[in-house]
């Protein structure tokens, strides 16, 4: 039996109109839809376009701004650096010439403890305590007064350098950090949309956390700035002081060693005087010791010569005691004898008084001789220490502008 096949749906005619006319509908739709998304893209895509023109010129003004600031700030950086590092090697010549003024000090001082030494070794009344000992005391004291202002003020000129140093090493940490930067950012000015070196980045468009804003920014190196002026002006009012300070401390030094040298030009003339003197004494007293031992051998001569004519009285007188009987009379020549023996013995005990006290004399003249002898010998010694050997070493002090 053959099989009955259906027909499949059959729609109206209007229906089929209708359909068509829906997707004419529809199509005109969707065409004005992409007519109109055609359009706004062609704008947006202007838009865009134009906006990031618009910022591309604002970033390069902005580069163009930020390196324009960062080589303001470098070439502030390098004034200042310019400024401390020509002062820091300024302060160097200051710190060596005080060194050098240290050094200096060495031989006077040296020069004034041994003349004090030398002069312990004056003898007896001599090891005063005259102006020479106060001044070469007072020279001394100057000289270490001295070394220790030199020593400080030698400190101080390091410990500015110091700083100085510190404060340049900041500045050229920052110049190094600022050529980076500038180099950085031109790179960046350079770079073009069809340069080679551009590549997409994920996750740079961010704030670094480290980062610093504009005003630390700018007052990062204004106070490095500021502190190098700062210790350049410190600097250069320490040089002041310290050119101040070496000025004085060579006139004190030479004005003392003046002193010094004149108390001794007139010690040494002072003593040489009494020397002179001492000697002119000296002199006068050997003359005397040679006219007193002159008198005292005239004064044994004359009791000596008394002798012979005491014994022509006494025996004469002897001799007339043996005269006989009535003979033995007490006549004018046995007065005389008499008063004859008794005049001689006078004579002689005068002349030994005068004997006496010429041997005192003598020994007084001999103990004043003596004493000229050692004061000279004394005053000789304390010439040669004072003349040949302070003086000697004195010569070579040389005082100059430090």
């Amino acid at each position: 039996m053959a099989k009955v096949i259906t027909a499949p749906p059959r729609f109206t005619h209007e229906e089929w109109t209708r359909s068509n006319l829906t997707k004419y509908a529809n199509a005109d739709v969707e065409r004005a839809a992409a007519e109109r998304l055609v359009d706004e893209s062609k704008r947006l895509a202007d838009e865009t376009e134009k906006r990031s023109e618009k910022s591309q010129r604002d970033v390069n003004k902005k580069l163009q701004q930020r390196i324009d600031d960062i080589k303001y700030w470098k070439k502030e950086l390098d004034d200042k650096l310019d400024g401390i590092t020509t002062e820091t090697d300024n302060l160097g010549a200051f710190k060596n010439r005080v060194e050098k003024a240290l050094e200096a000090t060495e031989e006077p001082l040296h020069i004034a403890r041994q003349c004090l030494a030398n002069r312990e070794r004056r003898k007896g009344i001599d090891l005063v305590h005259d102006d020479v000992q106060k001044e070469l005391i007072k020279e001394v004291e100057t000289l270490e007064g001295v070394q220790a202002l030199l020593n400080r003020t030698l400190e101080q000129a390091t410990e500015q350098i110091r700083l100085n140093r510190k404060a340049k090493y900041l500045l050229e940490k920052d110049l190094k950090d600022k050529f980076s930067a500038v180099s950085i950012d031109e790179y960046c000015e350079n770079l073009k949309n069809n340069s080679a070196d551009i590549r997409f980045k994920d996750g740079v468009a961010k704030i670094e956390a480290n980062s610093v804003s504009p005003e630390d920014w700018q007052d990062f190196s204004n106070d490095n700035i500021e502190n190098a002026e700062r210790e350049r002006q410190n600097s250069v009012e320490l040089r002041t002081l310290v050119d101040g300070i070496l000025q004085q401390t060579a006139n004190d030094m030479r004005k003392q060693c003046s002193d010094v040298n004149l108390a001794f030009t007139k010690r040494i003339a002072e003593t040489k005087d009494t020397k002179g003197k001492l000697e002119d004494n000296l002199n006068k007293v050997l003359a005397q010791i040679k006219e007193m031992e002159e008198n005292i051998t005239r004064l044994k001569k004359a009791i000596a010569d008394k002798d012979a004519p005491l014994m022509l009285a006494q025996t004469r007188l002897d001799t007339r005691a043996q005269r006989p009987n009535v003979e033995l009379c007490r006549d004018p020549v046995q007065y005389r004898l008499i008063e004859e023996v008794g005049e001689i013995e006078q004579s002689i005990a005068r002349l030994q008084d005068r004997l006496n006290d010429a041997v005192k004399s003598m020994k007084g003249l001999v103990r004043n001789k003596q004493a000229l002898e050692e004061d000279i010998e004394i005053k000789a010694n304390t010439i040669f220490i004072d003349e040949v050997e302070c003086m000697g070493m004195r010569k070579s002090i040389n005082i100059q502008s430090f």
